[in-house]
């Protein structure tokens, strides 16, 4: 009996190094974000108070390409080449949660939880791509 105390005493500490781990993991992280917004902010101040400021009409004129502007800034745009985009972006994000999912489903004692979590996620992908197909959004005109 008091050796079943002695190992369940022994997880126990042998869990708090692994917390400990896991948050200085994520505080390297958070001091690399801090480090990479200050270099960020040093870059644009320097180039603020080092760049020359004489503004001339030229300057100020709408320029794109070496053409000048001519004509309204209306130009007609077909919105379905959007869309197509909009949906491949989504489904091309949604699509790289299956790697991080089929990593843990891989690691013993997740399996069937992490199946019936995919399954719910791919799901809701299918009513998303069902909910497009019935509004006509996939139907080229």
């Amino acid at each position: 009996m008091p050796e079943a105390t002695v190992r369940s005493s022994a997880d126990a500490h042998a869990a708090v190094p692994l917390a400990a781990d896991y948050f200085q993991s994520y505080s390297v992280v958070g001091l690399l974000a801090v480090v990479g917004v200050l270099f960020v902010a040093v870059a644009f101040g320097a180039g603020r108070l080092l760049r020359p400021v004489v503004p001339t009409p030229e300057k100020l004129l709408t320029y794109e390409c070496g053409v000048d502007p001519v004509g309204e800034g209306w130009a007609h745009t077909q919105i379905r080449y959007y869309v197509y985009a909009f949906l491949y972006v989504i489904f091309a994000v949604d699509s790289i949660f299956l790697f991080p999912w089929a990593t843990v489903f891989a690691a013993p004692g997740f399996g069937g939880a992490t199946l019936v979590e995919m399954f719910i996620f791919l799901g809701f992908l299918a009513v998303g791509l069902l909910y497009a197909w019935k509004k006509g959004v996939l139907e080229w005109t």
